[in-house]
């Protein structure tokens, strides 16, 4: 990737997203400033991420509204990865229902370290927030949260890095998490937000 043209590389960008969406996927005005900084990101483009205060140490959590596109921009842009970079998204609401049947391996899974194959701890944790706190043998467990935890350990000790979509704000985070994780989130990722006033584009 590279921002030699990034208007250029929008029209590829549109291109693609018509081929995996559908002919209705477009890039919109209001969406430039959100795909350059994923852009940046994901090309590491060092002068401009410097000039963004955008850390390549860290991984991105995308906000936005309900439908603005934020799951879609993820899908297209772990496209452009290569093999050992690219990750894999997962809905969070899925997860919780795995840790129901499967019990707390789960959160292993998803917070181990593989040095072998590094692309197997690559994620993208998909709408953080639609989840809800399960049950496994009569256990209460805030799936999610554990997993946050462990990553965040993870990263500090491994350089683990982990990518999130949410539509949640920082406050409901603190709510529905506690203060322990936003807090470790704050160090984990760099904001990447929607205008607030993005519609929904599901129509």
């Amino acid at each position: 990737m590279s921002l030699c043209s990034f208007e250029q590389f929008l029209l590829d960008f549109e291109k693609i997203g018509k081929t995996v969406f559908g002919n209705h996927f477009r890039v919109y005005e209001s969406d430039k400033d959100v795909i350059l900084r994923l852009l940046v990101y994901f090309s590491k483009n060092k002068g401009k991420a410097l000039e963004l205060g955008i850390s390549f140490r860290k991984g991105i959590l995308l906000n936005g509204m309900v439908g603005c596109g934020k799951t879609s921009l993820m899908t297209l842009f772990r496209l452009y990865l290569s093999k050992n970079d690219r990750y894999s998204i997962k809905s969070c609401r899925n997860i919780t229902f795995q840790f129901r049947r499967q019990g707390y391996d789960v959160i292993n899974d998803y917070s181990k370290v593989s040095f072998d194959k590094p692309n197997l701890h690559n994620y993208c944790f998909d709408d953080l927030g639609t989840e809800k706190t399960v049950k496994h043998f009569g256990n209460e467990c805030n799936v999610m949260g554990e997993i946050l935890l462990s990553r965040y350990d993870n990263f500090v000790t491994h350089n683990i890095i982990t990518h999130i979509t949410t539509n949640l704000t920082s406050s409901e985070i603190e709510d529905m998490y506690g203060l322990r994780v936003r807090s470790r989130m704050r160090e984990m990722f760099n904001l990447v937000s929607f205008d607030k006033n993005t519609t929904d584009k599901r129509v």
